[in-house]
């Protein structure tokens, strides 16, 4: 008798994506952002100086200079500190000054430009670097002249004042400069009045970054500037 039992066809292995970049994990979002990013041995991560708050033990610290006179222009330690996990996997915890949240990107060849303050740390093939935005631009934005720019492939982590926002550009966008955080390369901006300099001067509102083209923009929720203004009338003062 013939047996028209078929065989069972092996099973097809479905493959998974590589995971970019290294694992991590974040907690404490969007108030008190902190990530716990895990290094591979031999791997290594740059963070900004003094922001490191835990590490396994076998992680190895250098301290390298970055930017010169320019970074310290941005109001950013001229300083990165640069992690490596020898012998096996370690890992290093990170907890920014700022109080607000903490953001991902992973860059494919890629550039972002991060306000002062925002960089908190990255992969080991992103360059961290000032950029002079001009003088008028950063005049009138009533930031600073510089950027931070990161470039290259691999992990970078930046921070906000506040929780942070991120918005697809399609054509055109207004931001209040003191509410950037970061947005992509090619994206256009101009600094520019709300309104009139009556407008400037009594309605609260100032200078505004004008975005074209096609992006991302990252927002926070909080301006420091505001904050600082708000606060001012709760102040102790010495009766004379």
């Amino acid at each position: 008798m013939e047996d028209n039992t078929q065989a069972p066809e092996p099973a097809s292995s479905v493959s998974q994506p590589e995971q970019k970049g290294y694992a991590f994990e974040m907690v404490g979002k969007p108030d008190y952002g902190f990530v716990t990013v895990q290094l591979p041995a031999g791997n290594m991560l740059k963070v900004e100086a003094s922001a490191m708050a835990t590490m396994d033990t076998n992680m190895k610290m250098k301290t390298k200079m970055r930017g010169g006179l320019s970074r310290l222009l941005t109001s950013e330690s001229i300083f990165i500190n640069e992690f490596t996990a020898e012998g096996v996997d370690g890992e290093v915890g990170i907890a920014p000054g700022t109080p607000g949240d903490l953001c991902h990107q992973y860059l494919n060849d890629d550039t972002i430009y991060l306000q002062n303050g925002a960089f908190v740390a990255c992969g080991p093939d992103i360059e961290i670097e000032s950029k002079w935005q001009g003088l008028v631009k950063g005049f009138f934005s009533g930031e600073s002249l510089f950027l931070i720019r990161a470039k290259g492939t691999g992990d970078l982590f930046f921070n906000s004042y506040g929780a942070v926002i991120e918005i697809d550009v399609e054509e055109d966008y207004v931001v209040d400069t003191g509410n950037i955080v970061a947005f992509t390369e090619g994206l256009e901006y101009k600094v520019t009045k709300v309104g009139g300099y009556k407008s400037l001067f009594f309605s609260g509102e100032g200078f505004v970054c004008r975005f074209s083209g096609k992006g991302k923009v990252w927002i926070q929720t909080r301006g420091a500037s505001a904050f600082v203004g708000w606060a001012h009338w709760f102040r102790p003062v010495n009766k004379k």
